[in-house]
């Protein structure tokens, strides 16, 4: 039952049906989803139901650490995140490459999340006041968001 099987040999430049820019433009319609991620946490389920409006969750990451920039849950960049006329964007400040994006933590996994560190998990404090929250900068620039 075996059969004798032809394939043609690939070239450098990507055998005979390489794809042209004009091929790729046919996909610059395709949606994508775009998201950013600060941080991770892991807790238990049973830390996960004390959850209540106002906790606080500790994430693995530390203020002023680059963000992961993720298409489809895939990580293709890293930036900080800045404030826009009252919007939150994302100034990008490294584009990973096709062999770099692994060195990103992949998105979605809880198995390589970190541990909620003791005391992660906080009771909610007094609400702000107007005199802790700053003014939104008067310029429509991009302003970096502080560190907490």
């Amino acid at each position: 039952m075996s059969e004798d099987v032809g394939f043609t040999q690939l070239t450098a430049t990507g055998g005979e049906h390489s794809p042209t820019v004009g091929d790729l433009r046919r996909l610059s319609a395709v949606p994508v989803e775009l998201s950013v991620e600060i941080g991770r946490a892991r807790m238990s389920v049973g830390e996960t139901l004390e959850l209540r409006e106002g906790s606080v969750v500790t994430l693995d990451r530390m203020a002023g650490e680059p963000v992961d920039l993720l298409v489809n849950g895939t990580p293709i960049a890293r930036g900080e995140v800045v404030v826009i006329d009252e919007q939150f964007g994302l100034r990008l400040t490294q584009v990973l490459g096709a062999g770099a994006a692994g060195d990103a933590p992949p998105a979605g996994g809880a198995a390589d999340q970190a541990p909620v560190a003791a005391g992660a998990l906080q009771e909610p404090g007094p609400p702000p006041t107007a005199d802790s929250v700053p003014d939104p900068a008067p310029e429509s620039a991009p302003q970096p968001v502080a560190a907490a």
